[in-house]
């Protein structure tokens, strides 16, 4: 038998991702939800203007596919992905790219492909944080066999799990990290900030066809979602996180499955540390792999994941000019030092219980939300304020000579104005659209194209 894996080694699986900031690049990723212009309703995986057939489109611009059971579940190209949620949300997955510039050019790249197949399939996508026509009995699972054990463990552990899966859409930013103290101090800001990420971003204020009472029904579903896998872990705001910190409060997070021969193995509720002991019921004297170890890690779903990068999890989905403000607004706060640093005189003393209690109230109230002595409005305002700093010392400019803070433009039009996309879209619900949900699938789309 071989030896089980100690801390270190599993610790060193995160440890890894140090590099020097040179080497520093910036990830994106969001998810958007397909349906049909004829019904709105959310695309099937099958049928001539499903899911599948978008992919086979896709593959024509040079991605390539990965399959399970003959079925194409993702797209690979020039170190980006193409991925599958369980409710059929469509997520790119970004390269880790040098400037915000290129992620813009990405992503409208990206945005370009898709408007032409959804002219020749007749289909669009929404680019909000929750589906807010549809309930969850209407959407149809994707089929990737991982996705069906969740779908059975979900319901025992939260009562919002499947609608996390299947209803809600993020913007989701990659970041590098030089140390161990690096990480900790960006854990712990981006942990902090989250809440107020999660406010500015607001855009799901609907749920099956009408108002939710909600600014962020994306974010009120995660708090009911799993809470041994999610939120704020506790570790991050204590002396001695780091990596093995960590580490032990991924392993105390139950265990969903193992993959063995390309298939996964139910493993619900299971716990890693037995499995070290090679007591893991459905494998009993076997022990884990380093491969088991971070597909085990990458089942935890907090507000900031940590990996060999670090995750910003807080917002909701968005058009191409939302998506690329979320890498933009953490390069100004994390990649240049002033602001960094700036940005930890701000945090640094608020505790867990405060930022815990924020994360709760944001998604009823967003910008509204009081906090010590102030609001989040009025803290959004200085959160922006570092970040647009940060960005023009960096001052990293496009061929037209300006520099990343462009990208910042509509989050300067929500703390400018106090009116979040959720409070637009109510308005305009109550007033022009005249309480018709239907209007919500012209205002928030993929561009048709025009070629």
């Amino acid at each position: 038998m071989n030896e089980s894996l100690s801390l270190k080694q599993l610790s060193d699986l995160f440890r890894k991702g140090c590099k020097p900031r040179e080497q520093w690049r910036i990830g994106t990723e969001h998810e958007k939800f397909g349906f049909y212009n004829s019904s709105l309703k959310p695309l099937t995986f099958d049928g001539p203007s499903g899911i599948a057939q978008v992919l086979h489109g896709l593959m024509t611009y040079g991605w390539q596919a990965y399959y399970e059971k003959n079925n194409p579940i993702a797209l690979l190209r020039d170190g980006a992905s193409i991925t599958l949620e369980p409710g059929g949300q469509f997520e790119l997955s970004g390269a880790p790219l040098a400037t915000i510039h290129e992620t813009y050019a990405e992503t409208g790249r990206h945005f370009d492909e898709l408007a032409v197949i959804n002219d020749a399939l007749d289909i669009n996508f929404l680019c909000m944080g929750f589906q807010p026509k549809w309930a969850r009995s209407e959407i149809p699972w994707m089929p990737k066999s991982r996705y069906a054990i969740m779908r059975e463990y979900m319901p025992k552990v939260g009562g919002k799990g499947l609608d996390m899966m299947l209803r809600t859409a993020t913007i989701q930013a990659n970041l590098d990290f030089s140390s161990e103290a690096d990480m900790c101090r960006k854990m712990r800001i981006g942990f902090c900030l989250q809440p107020i990420i999660t406010a500015i971003y607001a855009s799901s204020p609907f749920m099956d066809g009408k108002p939710s009472s909600y600014a962020s029904s994306r974010a009120a579903v995660w708090l009911d979602t799993d809470a041994a896998r999610t939120g704020i872990p506790a570790c991050v705001f204590g002396d001695g996180f780091g990596f093995d910190a960590w580490t032990e409060w991924v392993l105390d997070v139950p265990m969903y499955f193992i993959e063995r021969d390309g298939q996964y193995i139910d493993c619900t509720g299971e716990s890693f540390r037995a499995f070290l002991e090679g007591k893991l019921p459905q494998r009993m004297g076997e022990l884990p792999t380093l491969a088991d170890w971070e597909l085990h890690s990458s089942t935890v779903f907090p507000d900031v994941r940590l990996k060999q990068f670090i995750e910003m999890r807080g917002a909701a989905g968005g058009d191409l000019a939302w998506i690329t403000s979320l890498p933009a607004l953490w390069k100004g706060l994390l990649y240049d030092a002033q602001a960094e640093d700036d940005i930890w005189q701000l945090v640094q003393d608020w505790s867990f219980e405060e930022v815990s209690q924020l994360h709760r109230n944001v998604p009823v109230t967003a910008l509204q939300t009081a906090f010590r002595d102030t609001t989040v409005h009025q803290l959004s305002r200085s959160v922006l304020d570092i970040a647009q700093a940060g960005l023009e010392r960096l001052n990293i400019c496009h061929a037209m000579g300006h520099n990343e803070s462009i990208y910042l433009a509509p989050l300067k039009k929500v703390v400018a104005s106090g009116q979040t996309r959720a409070d637009v879209w109510l308005d305009a619900y109550h007033h022009a659209w005249q309480e018709n949900i239907d209007q919500l699938f012209k205002a928030a789309i993929i561009p048709r194209s025009t070629r």
